[in-house]
């Protein structure tokens, strides 16, 4: 799991893969060399029974956690360094449902994690939504290690997010949208 470490504002830290986002944008949308340069080293504020977020913030993207809802739209693609994240009663468009880990040692390079990614989060989607992903009107995005946040911060982390075209007032899990 990421831990949350203070930043140098504007360092790239998470790589946003975007998969063919039709039902949000209406066309494919790729990585590009853009990123959030906010800053954030924020933890989103937290229920201290659950841990489900209690108010709309922007948190640092190694603090976000399967179950958090964000506002996905605002994410953009590229290179982030924080999330614009919601209670899970609100209207969003986003919400973490998986991650795993990668394996010590060198960076394997954008198109291995990516490739890793795309299979990982695909194969979990159905298990989340509770139908597969190709009979669903929502879509999933990974977040990813860069070179940069693999190297610096010891991030192995891939985390996936479904998407939504419309906002949501509760979690995306077992909703068979």
């Amino acid at each position: 799991m990421s831990p949350s470490l203070s930043r140098p504002s504007g360092l790239p830290l998470r790589g946003l893969s975007v998969v063919a986002l039709s039902a949000v944008a209406a066309l494919a949308l790729s990585s590009c060399s853009v990123f959030d340069s906010s800053g954030s080293s924020n933890e989103p504020p937290r229920d201290e029974t659950n841990g489900q977020i209690t108010e709309t913030a922007d948190a640092d993207v190694f603090s976000i956690k399967v179950g958090d809802c964000l506002d996905y739209v605002a994410l953009g693609s590229g290179e982030i360094n924080s999330v614009p994240v919601v209670p899970c009663g609100e209207p969003h468009d986003g919400e973490v449902y998986a991650e795993m880990s990668l394996p010590d040692g060198d960076y394997p390079g954008d198109d291995a994690i990516s490739q890793q990614a795309d299979t990982y989060c695909y194969d979990q989607f159905a298990t989340f939504v509770g139908i597969p992903w190709d009979d669903s009107s929502l879509d999933y995005s990974p977040l990813t290690p860069t070179a940069d946040s693999w190297e610096g911060f010891d991030d192995r982390l891939i985390q996936c997010v479904v998407a939504s075209q419309d906002d949501v007032t509760e979690s995306f899990k077992g909703s068979q949208l």
